[in-house]
């Protein structure tokens, strides 16, 4: 089968032109679109839950995936990458139709299989290493590292230990404390447990 993908951000933009563009090349290359594949959907969101996904997962070897361009299929060249990575492996042909590109079965597509799996590597590599990265430096400024203690109401209660410790200390009673903060007092003797405090 030939599926002809379209996928815009907005709804303000229009598909028309993508169509418009597909159905030229498909003219002018004796090809007819089987199936239309439409969605509004940004293109930071992961392809496996667009209906992009869906028709992936679908597809059979040697079916053909036209659309307008690459862009078309995410916003990040590692998106990208992941899905024309998808399309080799399962051996579903991807061409676009501004861009040229052409993903087949031929030795160039596969010599850009290989290429295409060694970036994805490379990638996951880079970002993991960022983090690790990131992580260490925050460790050598001091910085506590993950989520705060306890529940985000106790989390709440962090910032204000010094007013708290004050409070209790001029001898303010906890439901006094615990009104003054705007939480109620079993969270402010939740946080005085773990952090310490009476």
């Amino acid at each position: 089968m030939t599926y002809g993908y379209i996928r815009v951000s907005t709804d303000k933009q229009t598909v028309e032109n993508q169509r418009y563009e597909i159905n030229r090349f498909c003219s002018a290359n004796g090809l007819r679109i089987d199936r239309w594949i439409e969605e509004t959907a940004s293109g930071t969101i992961p392809w496996e839950r667009r209906r992009l996904g869906r028709l992936l997962r679908r597809a059979h070897p040697k079916d053909l995936l036209l659309c307008s361009e690459l862009s078309r299929l995410g916003r990040s060249l590692f998106m990208i990458l992941e899905v024309l990575n998808h399309c080799l492996r399962r051996d579903i042909r991807v061409w676009t139709v501004k861009d040229g590109y052409r993903l087949g079965d031929d030795i160039p597509s596969k010599v850009l299989a290989f290429a295409l799996a060694l970036s994805a590597e490379i990638e996951r590599d880079l970002i993991s290493q960022r983090t690790r990265e990131a992580l260490a430096r925050r460790r050598s400024e001091g910085r506590t590292l993950g989520r705060g203690p306890g529940p985000r109401a106790l989390r709440k209660l962090a910032p204000h230990a010094h007013a708290i410790t004050r409070m209790l200390a001029e001898g303010r009673p906890k439901t006094r404390v615990a009104r003054a903060l705007h939480v109620d007092v079993s969270t402010l003797r939740r946080f005085l447990k773990r952090t310490g405090g009476r």
